[in-house]
Parts: structure tokens; sequence; C-alpha cells
């Protein structure tokens, strides 16, 4: 149950403050729904969701046209997830965003378990094609740290305290889901938005 102060917070968002400073988006960017996720890559609900309902998802409404798809950080677990969260935007500056994102998950290793390294992130790097050097050099000079972090703040502003979260909005209809949710509750929310 959404407290009055989280449903303050949601009128007041806009889709593009909820979208902003996130990943590439995935899908139609003109398409009527939008569902953001704020993740981490080293949460167990997170990795469960990408592994058992995210393709179907995608299959079913963002290769249709009929939603699109965010990522935005949220690192709870410390250090290292925002260090895999720097990894993913470093490769998405040689527009492999979105493979990365999904090669870290496809290595996940558990929460804190010392899985994401420099050694590892280049090993992800070397897998999905990018540029070693590039790669090296965006991840040294801390490129956007700045950025996960201020996607973390915004979330924590907006009443998101758990991963996976997600906001799922058409215009001015916003729904919010939380944990790893089996397909049918995205069905739901999507086949109301797309009904009214």
């Amino acid at each position: 149950m959404a407290s009055p102060h989280e449903n303050k917070a949601a009128t007041e968002l806009t889709p593009q403050m909820i979208m902003e400073n996130g990943s590439p988006v995935l899908g139609d960017p003109n398409a009527n729904v939008t569902i953001v996720e704020f993740g981490d890559y080293q949460c167990t609900y997170c990795h469960m969701f990408h592994e058992n309902t995210k393709a179907a998802l995608l299959q079913q409404y963002v290769d249709t046209g009929k939603v699109n798809f965010v990522f935005r950080d949220f690192p709870l677990n410390g250090p290292d997830s925002v260090l895999a969260a720097e990894a993913a935007y470093c490769a998405g500056d040689q527009n492999e965003y979105w493979q990365y994102h999904d090669e870290l998950y496809k290595n996940w290793a558990g929460e804190k378990t010392g899985w994401v390294n420099q050694k590892s992130l280049d090993t992800f790097a070397t897998t999905v094609g990018l540029d070693l050097g590039k790669f090296d050099k965006c991840m040294s000079n801390n490129t956007y740290e700045q950025k996960v972090l201020d996607n973390q703040k915004f979330g924590e502003n907006i009443g998101i305290d758990g991963t996976p979260s997600f906001i799922i909005f058409s215009g001015k209809q916003i729904t919010k889901l939380v944990g790893a949710q089996p397909l049918s509750e995205f069905q739901q929310v999507i086949n109301k938005f797309q009904n009214s």
C-alpha cells in the first residue's frame, strides 16, 4: 500500500523525470507505456527477475512496440554495485549498454561475494566485444560514478527502498511494483493502462 507521501511524490513525477539519467531506452521511445526498473547488479531478486521474467516481458511488449524499458541504478549492495553500474555505462559509450547489462546478470554470483571486480568487469567487456583500452580509461576516470549515485538519490527521493522496484506509467497513470514479480503482474498493469 503506497503511503500518502509516495502518492504525492508520484503525482509530481513526469515521464521525463523518471526516465532521465537512466539507461538507453529499450524499445520504441514513443511507446504508450514505460517500465523503469530500479535495480542493483548484485541483488538476488533483480537477478531472478532478469532470469525468469524479463525476456518474456520484452518479447511480448517491448519488441511489439507497446512498451519501452529503462534501467536506473539503485546500488544498495555497496561499492561493488556502483562499480558494476559504472561499467554498464562505460560499455554504453561503445553502444553496448544492454549487452553488458545482460552479461553482468548472466555472470551473477551472489550479493557481496566479490565477483564484481576490475578483472571480471574486463572479462565481461571482452565478451561483449568492447575496446578494452577505452573501457578501462572510462572506469579508471570514474566517469559515471556520479550518475550512478544520482540515480540512487533520485530513487530514494521518490520512495524506492528495495530492488528491483518498477515504476510503470502511461501518461499520468503510475503504478509501482516491488520485487521479482511474475509476468502476470506486469501484464495486469499494462493491460489496465491500455484499456483505460
